[in-house]
């Protein structure tokens, strides 16, 4: 077997939907040296990470802690967990990952009543009071807070009220808005919610961050059959990352990995969490300005600050100019997801990556690539 060459990937300024560029403190961290997953002091950095996760969600939910897999498993987790089969749940659709959430509840044998809005659009309260008033029986209700697809914010701050007058629970997508966006799981009412380490706070991707409120963890609790998934059933997982259990065994952790979101919380808590949140609002008004100034709409009316999706100009080859960015500049911009294949551009403002050079550098480069 010919051994291949040596390990040389390049360096890239990461503007897409993700992942975002990850700081060299993170990388050192990663590479630390690995300890055993039962390690005594492995299990104080794992409850240190679990701890400033509950910091950056803005909760004091005990079982808070980081999914061993990327965001679509945090997904996965909350879906399975919650639901059985013959439940019903209303699923907020308005891009590819409300697409998904249906897709994940429909396999784990419940009804979904998929309340849709066009790509792009968010979803109103009385769009939510009215699709609970219809269906009184679902369990819970799903919904994207920052949907990458199309960079549209969904407002979330009225939304626990309805949902909770009529027994439900409120499940969020926050893989792209954790670390950039405010998010306030206890002062919203926020169930269950999940995210992603590849974002916003600019750790390599490779694990979900969780946290289930006491209302979510009584009906996990009161489930009459199994988790049909082995893997992600967290009533063997809290046994594991929540302090005073003992500790049981289900599955080897990644260790390393937890070092880097070890860091990347460190370094989130160092800044402040209110003014990295302020940092990813003026990046979006510094980008916005310079493209709205080339002739760039925005899609989304309400727009996230962290994924900025643009509309093509008519007669643009959009993917020729995305090869232009990264082989001339190497910043890396995303294409249109879904509907807007071909239509849009999306381009991420997430943690590490949002900076005042990088933006300046994407307008320049991208102005030439334009003109």
């Amino acid at each position: 077997m010919l051994i291949p060459a040596q390990l040389t990937p390049s360096e890239r300024i990461l503007m897409g939907p993700g992942p975002s560029t990850v700081p060299s403190r993170i990388l050192r961290a990663l590479g630390a040296p690995t300890l055993g997953h039962l390690d005594p002091q492995y299990l104080g950095y794992m409850d240190e990470t679990c701890a400033m996760l509950r910091e950056v969600f803005q909760t004091r939910n005990p079982l808070t802690f980081p999914v061993s897999g990327t965001g679509m498993a945090g997904m996965e987790t909350l879906a399975t967990n919650l639901l059985e089969a013959g439940d019903e749940a209303i699923i907020c659709i308005n891009g590819a990952f409300g697409l998904r959430m249906r897709d994940i509840v429909q396999r784990c044998g419940a009804t979904v009543h998929a309340l849709e809005v066009p790509w792009g659009e968010i979803f109103s309260t009385d769009m939510i009071a009215r699709a609970v008033a219809d269906h009184p029986r679902a369990k819970l209700l799903t919904i994207v807070h920052a949907e990458t697809s199309t960079g549209a914010h969904q407002p979330l701050e009225t939304i626990s009220e309805i949902v909770h007058a009529a027994g439900m629970l409120l499940v969020v997508d926050a893989v792209t808005s954790l670390g950039g966006h405010e998010l306030k799981v206890d002062e919203w009412q926020i169930d269950a919610i999940f995210s992603g380490t590849q974002k916003c706070l600019s750790c390599p991707p490779g694990l979900s961050p969780v946290s289930f409120s006491p209302r979510a963890v009584q009906v996990m609790e009161s489930r009459k059959t199994k988790v049909q998934s082995w893997y992600l059933d967290v009533s063997m997982l809290r046994a594991y990352y929540t302090t005073g259990t003992g500790r049981a065994y289900h599955h080897t952790a990644p260790i390393n990995m937890v070092y880097a979101l070890r860091e990347a919380l460190r370094i989130v808590l160092e800044e402040g969490l209110d003014a990295r949140i302020e940092r990813h609002r003026l990046m979006h008004l510094r980008l916005r300005a310079g493209l709205e100034a080339m002739g760039l709409a925005y899609i989304p009316t309400h727009s996230l600050h962290t994924l900025n999706c643009v509309r093509v100009p008519a007669g643009i080859d959009e993917a020729a100019v995305r090869r232009r960015l990264l082989q001339e500049y190497s910043i890396e911009i995303g294409a249109g997801l879904g509907v807007f294949a071909g239509q849009a551009w999306r381009i991420g403002l997430m943690g590490h990556a949002a900076t005042p050079r990088n933006i300046d550098l994407l307008l320049a480069a991208l102005r030439h690539c334009l003109t």
